[in-house]
């Protein structure tokens, strides 16, 4: 089973266009052309909280919606990551099985999160995609572990680029921020990247 997790705010769900092309993708890589979910249309038919309150939708699917779940949400408080390394690890469908990056934030000790490492270079941690300023441009590494959406439509919007950065390349960057479906760019605050 995977999921999609979608920002609910004052009506309005963001970045659907790019949660409905990851469901597209998800279910075309794992059924074919024959099975598709038209995530707007499911939506119209949810149990909608009426109030102004952040919620995290969360969208269960298989072949079909499964369930959809209205979270209330506050913004989580990471200040400081561990890095964390496994070349093997791999989340390319937001699935709902996370064992192996629960079994790798075990390892955070006094960090709030982690940011994993795959050959060298950095991922994501262990719920978001990161960003990194140097010289007034924001990065995001090109190959992290779960395309996310709003990583998605900041490349998209020009607002971030993609590159490859390894342990190496932290020392260059003057911040470090997360950011998710649920975490917009300039919601997140800085955050220090520890071994």
């Amino acid at each position: 089973m995977w999921l999609e997790s979608i920002r609910y705010h004052n009506g309005y769900f963001e970045n659907i266009k790019y949660h409905q092309e990851r469901i597209n993708t998800t279910l075309t890589n794992h059924f074919g052309k024959e099975v598709e979910i038209n995530l707007g249309e499911e939506l119209d038919q949810a149990e909608i909280p009426v109030d102004n309150s952040l919620y995290k939708c969360r969208v269960l699917y298989d072949q079909k919606i499964l369930e959809v779940e209205f979270v209330p949400y506050n913004l989580p408080d990471i200040r400081s990551l561990k890095l964390v390394y496994d070349d093997e690890i791999s989340y390319r469908y937001k699935n709902v099985n996370r064992k192996k990056i629960e079994q790798l934030f075990m390892q955070k000790g006094e960090a709030d999160d982690i940011l994993i490492v795959k050959n060298r270079m950095l991922t994501d941690t262990s719920y978001a995609n990161i960003v990194c300023l140097k010289n007034k441009v924001w990065y995001t590494p090109s190959k992290p572990l779960l395309e996310g959406t709003r990583r998605a439509a900041l490349l998209d919007a020009g607002q971030i680029k993609a590159t490859e950065i390894t342990t190496n390349d932290l020392k260059y960057f003057e911040k470090i921020r997360l950011i998710n479906a649920m975490i917009r760019f300039g919601d997140e605050v800085d955050v220090i990247v520890g071994e």
